[in-house]
């Protein structure tokens, strides 16, 4: 039959009463759906091109008779679902040769079948129907082609269906159709389907190309339908489990929608305002987007490509919930959520769709902390994903890995290459000489090189290398400063650039009292604390305009004529390599540090978390600004006090316990926690500990609440204390990658007990200045308890 496909396409072009040769045909393309032959579409391509462009014009014909034709409605389906194969399953076919297939000849004739939809008075023409099959693939051809988003044709689709479809009162009314719960199953109609599913999902994928060529701005399509759009998602995914066929593909093309036009808009903060006034609304949608992932029918039906609107559905969820957490704003909220990295593990381990893993992964990255991380040993899987797509994206042509860019791959590595668990894990795969590789052609991986090279096994890899060395010292005048200051990083972080400076001695006579570090993108409440510092005499260095030439030189000079390095936390500032290198760099010179906090919710982790763990910071979040302020000054002038405080125990009448950090006794900010030990959280413990210089036990008992401290004193008091040592000895080495200080831990069992003992007194640790004689007292008296 295949033989003849030829002649039955020249037949079908000089009548339409030929039911037998519509069904010959329906039965070869049939055929080939089941067997997915290359080979049929090269032989017979010709053909084909004919039987595509046939079919546009039965679209655009005057009458619609062919509708009643059950043969011809037959063919049509059946040759929609040809051409959805061809987009998903022809890997081997060129994307040109799909264009050709898929696309009419002219922009007229599509101009006509979108007339035709807009004059009938029928919201349920058949023909809408029929033709929104053909739009669909469409859309499904443009999200694997991005590259096609210059073309004429689809550049005209997409902008008239804005001007006439999306942006129109017809659009707002079947929003507000879906307002309702529970629906009507009339409301679903063809045209309503057209407006809302088609129009929304085809434009959705235009967007994500990144076009620059769209006739509205990001606000404007936000206040038309942004509001509408989050306020249904809320509403709908509370009864999720009662959605019918229609209202998945409204609810899919619609997130869809909202999603993509934030990511096309850059994901500003200012956009976010227009359509989530506070952050309970924020947070309010979130929670949706957090049902639509618990709901396991959904991660059950995922397909391995972009095949139904499940798996559509979960894949934009999970896109969007990445740049939520990517944004950082809300990432506090996001890691509130205990029992979300367990749901998203479970869909990672059992997806056959690569790029929900890939964002699953590169989520964790962000909510997750290093020692969460560790706990789970997502490292070794996530890293064994990304560089199994990395070298099959780089072998490839195309450059991409299952429809997913390389450079997409590589943002997501960007995040993943600052988590101390994962450079260990690349560092033991060995995988730096792929990504040496890749730096020409993609530059971001310069950044991704200057994160990994803190790390010591992979700074061995690096320095073994030495035509990549010697490349970094001599880049280029043509390269950018971006790739300079990140070559500058990885050659500091080599000590190749500084060897000298670990041996300059510490001068006494400093230019500046203070270095202000920080992320840029706190740019604007740094440069109001620096206006402060200046007009209370303080002698400030800080980089305003982003230092060009050798950075790390710049940097490393200023902490050296600095007396104190102020360091501005944030989530931005711990992902920033070049912020990492600042502060330990200060830490290493011994550098009076300290810490501010800028973003609310924010908690120090990682390396940061390491570097001013025992320190108190001024927290700029909670108090005013001229508040904090005040209390940033008078902590700079606090006299620096070194070695063990003393804690003195003061039995009273109250129901808190104040514990104060070991600085000045004018400056010390009082934290407040319930005095019965039973009652504290995780946060209360963390802080206890950490007050009184604990910084490993913090991080051994980082989950630990009241109750949980309380077992461990009774685990203490009754097993062999040398087995006690010797687990927690495990436990150590392998949440810390530290060896257990003893002296730490004689230091918790004696506050522990103290603790328990005051069950109805206040404890008030306040900072007192030691003697150097006592000093070495209760040094001798720790060694004697060991």
């Amino acid at each position: 039959m295949e033989n003849n496909f030829k002649q039955l396409i020249t037949t079908l072009q000089s009548s339409l009463s030929y039911n037998d040769v519509l069904c010959e045909i329906k039965h070869v393309l049939e055929k080939q759906n089941s067997q997915l032959l290359s080979s049929f579409i090269s032989q017979f391509y010709q053909s084909l091109l004919i039987l595509e462009h046939w079919v546009w014009q039965l679209f655009s014909q005057d009458t619609h008779s062919w509708i009643e034709e059950p043969n011809c409605l037959e063919l049509l389906r059946t040759l929609a679902l040809f051409n959805k194969n061809l987009i998903f399953n022809y890997e081997d076919i060129e994307a040109k040769t799909k264009d050709s297939l898929l696309f009419p000849e002219t922009i007229d004739c599509i101009n006509v079948i979108f007339e035709k939809i807009e004059k009938t008075n029928d919201e349920n023409d058949p023909f809408i129907s029929v033709v929104s099959v053909w739009y669909d693939n469409v859309c499904s051809f443009m999200y694997i082609n991005p590259e096609f988003e210059i073309s004429t044709i689809i550049i005209h689709i997409n902008h008239y269906m804005m001007r006439n479809y999306v942006m129109t009162s017809q659009y707002k009314f079947y929003l507000n159709q879906l307002h309702q719960s529970p629906l009507s199953q009339s409301i679903f109609t063809a045209k309503q389907l057209f407006y809302i599913k088609t129009c929304s999902l085809l434009i959705s994928a235009y967007l994500y190309t990144k076009t620059q060529d769209f006739p509205y701005t990001l606000e404007e399509l936000i206040q038309h339908f942004g509001a509408d759009i989050t306020q249904i998602i809320i509403l709908h995914t509370y009864t999720i489990e009662s959605w019918n066929a229609e209202l998945l593909s409204c609810i899919t093309s619609l997130s869809a929608l909202f999603s993509t036009c934030y990511w096309w808009g850059g994901e500003k903060e200012s956009q976010a305002k227009i359509v989530f006034l506070t952050e309970s609304a924020t947070c309010e949608y979130i929670d949706a987007l957090i049902r639509i992932i618990d709901y396991k029918p959904i991660s059950q039906s995922i397909e391995i490509k972009r095949t139904n609107d499940l798996t559509i559905l979960l894949e934009i969820t999970l896109f969007r919930i990445l740049n939520i957490a990517q944004n950082g704003n809300f990432l506090w909220f996001l890691r509130s959520k205990t029992s979300l990295p367990d749901t998203l593990l479970t869909i990672a381990k059992t997806s056959p769709c690569d790029k929900i893993r890939l964002s699953i992964y590169a989520i964790l990255g962000e909510i997750l902390c290093d020692k969460s991380l560790k706990e789970l040993e997502i490292s070794d899987s996530a890293s064994s994903f990304f560089f199994n797509a990395f070298e099959q994206a780089w072998e490839r042509p195309s450059k991409k890995f299952q429809q997913v860019p390389l450079l997409l791959l590589l943002k997501c590595l960007m995040n993943f290459s600052k988590i101390d668990a994962f450079q260990q894990q690349i560092a033991n795969t060995n995988k730096v000489l792929l990504l040496i590789e890749m730096c020409d052609q993609y530059p971001i991986v310069y950044d991704i090189l200057w994160a990994l090279s803190f790390n010591h096994d992979i700074q061995q890899q690096l320095h073994s290398n030495t035509s990549f060395i010697t490349k970094l010292t001599h880049l280029p005048k043509e390269y950018d400063n971006q790739i300079r200051k990140s070559a500058h990083g990885i050659l500091w972080n080599l000590k190749i650039s500084h060897e000298d400076r670990t041996t300059l001695a510490v001068s006494n006579e400093k230019t500046f009292d203070i270095m202000i570090s920080y992320s840029h993108k706190n740019e604007t409440i740094c440069k109001q604390i620096y206006n402060e510092l200046i007009n209370s005499g303080y002698r400030v260095w800080i980089d305003f305009d982003q230092i060009h030439g050798n950075v790390m030189d710049a940097m490393a000079e200023a902490i050296e004529q600095s007396n104190t390095v102020l360091i501005c936390m944030s989530e931005e500032y711990r992902r920033s390599s070049y912020c990492r290198a600042e502060a330990n760099y200060a830490f290493q010179r011994q550098t009076r540090i300290v810490p501010v906090l800028l973003q609310q919710h924010y908690r120090p982790d990682g390396w940061l978390l390491f570097l001013v763990g025992q320190l108190l910071y001024i927290d700029f979040t909670k108090y005013e600004f001229s508040q904090a302020i005040n209390m940033l000054i008078k902590e700079l002038k606090a006299p620096v006090i070194s070695g063990i405080c003393s804690v003195n125990f003061h039995p009273e009448e109250v129901n808190t316990i104040i514990l104060t950090t070991p600085t000045s006794p004018e400056t010390s900010s009082a934290l407040i926690i319930p005095k019965n030990i039973l009652d504290w959280n995780q946060t209360h413990v963390h802080d206890w500990l950490i007050s009184h210089g604990l910084l490993q036990m913090s991080r051994l008992f980082a989950n630990f609440n009241g109750r949980s401290l309380m077992y461990m004193s009774e685990a203490i008091e009754n097993v062999e204390f040398q087995q006690v040592v010797s687990l927690l000895q495990d436990d150590s080495r392998r949440q810390t990658s530290q060896s257990l200080s003893l002296v730490e831990l004689s230091h918790f069992r004696s506050l522990l007990y103290q603790q328990k003992q005051s069950s109805v007194s206040t404890i008030v640790v306040e900072p007192t200045k030691l003697k150097v004689e006592e000093l070495e007292r209760k040094s001798f008296f720790y060694c004697q308890i060991i």
